[in-house]
């Protein structure tokens, strides 16, 4: 197995689904983004929404959840690289956000991860920098959340600078 195979370069994987419920959108809204069609179901009627929708911050929360209950390491057991097994390093950032179309109460959203590239970090020997499409889509497959998200990745070969 090649480094790529194990960060499923190219691979779109489904992570999990997650449906938004009434009570559980009003408690993130009031703990993170409490604008009021986020708390208010007759405030959000009158709104340019048209009903109780999730905070877009929510539904990006949400893709994280799923993506981290679906860890690479799930492909530990397959690692047949010639290298050390990778270990997974902090994300130095995401980019390109966007909320496409608003989640209601009731709506399931699935969420997916895919490999876009892996290449050697600039200043980092033994580091490679992994680009990522992260995307949230609900009925139809329309996606109503996707970013670029990038994680760092230790190969083990410092001292080799690869």
């Amino acid at each position: 197995m090649t480094l790529e195979e194990y960060l499923d370069i190219g691979v779109r994987l489904e992570l999990g689904n997650h449906t938004f419920e009434a009570d559980e959108i009003k408690r993130f809204a009031a703990k993170f983004d409490p604008q009021q069609f986020h708390l208010d179901e007759e405030v959000a009627a009158r709104s340019v929404f048209g009903g109780l929708c999730a905070s877009g911050w929510h539904t990006a929360a949400m893709w994280m959840k799923q993506n981290i209950a679906k860890p690479y390491e799930d492909n530990a057991s397959q690692w047949s690289g010639p290298e050390p097994l990778p270990v997974l390093g902090p994300s130095p950032g995401f980019r390109d956000l966007k909320w496409l179309k608003p989640v209601y109460v009731g709506d399931t959203i699935t969420y997916y991860r895919t490999g876009l590239s892996l290449r050697n970090h600039p200043r980092r020997p033994g580091w490679k920098l992994l680009t990522i499409l992260a995307e949230g889509a609900g009925a139809g497959d329309d996606n109503v959340v996707e970013f670029t998200s990038s994680l760092l990745i230790d190969t083990g070969l410092q001292s080799a600078g690869q």
